[in-house]
């Protein structure tokens, strides 16, 4: 009698164990997943080496939305985190260290701060979104995205417009360094 009860409590606990790795998979899979900053593309915003959680439930709703901070596939292998700066129809310019969109001046005061330290020259080089990409204003189901260390950062600018279908999701929760622990914007 005393094995039957030991072979159902180790089976109970072989089942529990199971089903914990198995909603630990679909809610990383499907909602929330941990991501790495690697590289400096991000400053001051994000470190190097920061640790986020990427919210992929934001993107299965509704499509990104203006400077939201987005995770998407760059490539194979390699993951990227940049900000979205244009969306679909938009006409993107920098201009006298300017964005403009759709003519309209935009203030990034998650820029401020950095552009005041920039003693040589502007932080984003003079540009339209037609000089960049041949394209008069964001494709459809597209966006433009760049990173806010803009001369640091390889972005829309180099890359071109990102596809909404490889947008993996938002980001804004820094859980590592646990001193940078917060929402960032």
């Amino acid at each position: 009698m005393a094995k039957a009860k030991e072979k159902n409590e180790i089976f109970e606990w072989i089942k529990a164990l199971v089903i914990a790795i198995l909603l630990a998979a679909i809610i990383r899979y499907f909602f929330f997943a941990p991501i790495l900053v690697d590289g400096l593309s991000m400053m001051p915003t994000l470190k190097d080496q920061d640790r986020m959680v990427v919210n992929k439930i934001s993107y299965k709703i509704g499509e990104p939305e203006r400077f939201d901070i987005v995770v998407f596939h760059a490539t194979e292998e390699k993951d990227y985190i940049k900000r979205v700066i244009g969306l679909p129809g938009d006409t993107i310019e920098y201009k006298d260290d300017t964005l403009y969109i759709n003519g309209t001046a935009y203030d990034e005061p998650y820029l401020a701060e950095y552009k005041q330290q920039v003693i040589d020259g502007p932080l984003t080089e003079p540009f339209t979104l037609e000089e960049i990409t041949g394209e008069a204003t964001v494709p459809e189901g597209e966006v433009f995205v760049m990173g806010d260390n803009r001369r640091y950062s390889k972005d829309s600018r180099h890359i071109g417009t990102v596809k909404m279908s490889e947008i993996l999701g938002k980001t804004s929760l820094v859980y590592w360094p646990f001193e940078d622990f917060g929402l960032v914007e």
